[in-house]
């Protein structure tokens, strides 16, 4: 076994997309282990969104990654040592595990759950992680999806998108709409997830497509993307639509803040709600949403698409790949 850690730490603040100035990779020796600890090979990173605006010396909902700090992230690792009754060798554990080869998890602090038997290791960072999961809660607990809802998705080619749109599917929706770039990335969600219809915002009007897919308005848009996207979508909302606010990716690149979405009257008009959300206030109810979705699977009604990226240098580029539109799917590294 290596004595020693090799870790990606923030270098400095990026402006737009990261590059090679952003982060530094280091070496450092193992720490001896304490009681109550465990040494975790860390064999997967997830790569989420959240992460490039957490590298910004904004405030936000977790602090901001302090330079010449490891980058925070989630991951899954392999118990390799362990110096606690929590947390046995071989055992797979998920958690904060930053873009680092090797993490110490104390069981004190609960800092890592051990995977249930059986889950692989992408299906866990996926579908049953932190993205399904927020799929799971936006779409039934925010955006209270029911039968008969007329419901738009962007990012829906994404992996908390795609997952989204095929609960609202489950949850008897009756049409289900999703806005992703490119038409290979229309095609699958229509074709191979169930979605009815498809917009590709970067060859279509995004506004006069909506107004085609959806004649009567907009139930309930789940958004993902913010920026002109949500401005359409506002513009088209049915009689008390709902707007669920899960992610603004087409600003996080930016070095000011996005304006306003003008057509942020019709809420008002439509009666309608928008309501933002964050995964953290939901993990206390995550092992019965993921046993829900774990059958879902199991019955064949979600389905799943992961980019793999292998390499822990490979994780800076992994990350923009969020944002320049090149996954379909979940984005993880592979160490």
């Amino acid at each position: 076994m290596s004595e020693q850690n090799r870790r990606l730490v923030l270098a400095e603040r990026p402006s737009g997309l990261v590059d090679e100035t952003t982060t530094r990779l280091e070496h450092e020796d193992l720490p001896e282990l304490q009681d109550g600890e465990a040494l975790v090979r860390v064999r997967y990173l997830s790569i989420d969104p959240t992460i490039r605006t957490w590298m910004d010396d904004a405030p936000g909902y977790l602090p901001p990654i302090g330079v010449d700090e490891v980058i925070r992230g989630g991951g899954i690792g392999e118990v390799l040592e362990s110096r606690c009754e929590a947390y046995e060798q071989g055992q797979l554990l998920f958690g904060m595990t930053g873009w680092q080869e090797y993490v110490v998890a104390d069981a004190g602090a609960r800092t890592m759950q051990a995977l249930p038997p059986g889950v692989h290791p992408t299906k866990a960072l996926g579908v049953l992680g932190i993205t399904g999961m927020t799929a799971y809660f936006g779409m039934t607990d925010v955006a209270r999806v029911k039968e008969g809802d007329v419901v738009v998705i962007s990012g829906a080619a994404g992996a908390t998108g795609s997952t989204a749109g095929q609960i609202a599917k489950i949850k008897g929706a009756a049409k289900v709409v999703g806005i992703a770039g490119g038409p290979e990335k229309c095609a699958w969600i229509v074709d191979e997830l169930g979605f009815d219809e498809a917009i590709d915002y970067k060859n279509e009007k995004v506004a006069a497509r909506l107004r085609e897919a959806c004649p009567a308005g907009i139930d309930l848009y789940f958004d993902n993307v913010g920026g002109s996207i949500l401005n359409d979508c506002l513009g088209h909302l049915a009689m008390r639509g709902r707007v669920a606010l899960c992610g603004a990716i087409s600003s996080y690149n930016s070095d000011g803040p996005p304006p306003g979405p003008s057509n942020y009257i019709n809420l008002l008009i439509k009666r309608g709600r928008m309501e933002g959300f964050l995964i953290l206030d939901y993990f206390d109810r995550f092992p019965a949403a993921q046993a829900e979705m774990a059958g879902w699977l199991a019955e064949g009604k979600i389905k799943s698409a992961e980019h793999v990226v292998e390499g822990l240098e490979s994780a800076p580029e992994a990350l923009n790949l969020l944002f320049s539109g090149g996954n379909t799917g979940k984005v993880m590294v592979k160490l």
